[in-house]
């Protein structure tokens, strides 16, 4: 048996998740485990990108955080996932939004889109 295929099977996608695309502005619920403390903590951020396909699919959110951009990379498979939710639909013309990094104000919006 191929091993890419047996690991594709391994890790499957959640389905529960919601479809989202570049530029939605979404919130992730992770779990933290600290020793033996288990906590959740919300990132909220812009897709700038979605990667890969499959077991290994990845998707990368951005965000500001005191000034300071903050990008956080998330396996679609990962157990460490606990909920998502798409909070706006953003309207971009592109699939990989890494022109954001060097925008500023006003000019890092990004349009709602109609639905």
């Amino acid at each position: 048996m191929d091993p890419i295929k047996f690991v594709e099977e391994q890790t499957l996608i959640k389905p529960d998740f919601p479809d989202f695309r570049p530029g939605d502005h979404i919130a992730v619920t992770y779990r933290i485990i600290e020793g033996d403390k288990e906590r959740s903590q919300v990132f909220k951020g812009d897709v700038i990108q979605i990667n890969g396909s499959g077991g290994t699919k990845t998707f990368t959110i951005r965000k500001m955080s005191n000034g300071v951009g903050v990008e956080r990379i998330f396996p679609f498979s990962s157990p460490i996932l606990s909920d998502i939710k798409v909070l706006k639909r953003g309207k971009v013309r592109r699939a990989k939004l890494f022109y954001l990094r060097d925008l500023v104000g006003k000019k890092a919006r990004i349009k709602e889109r109609r639905r």
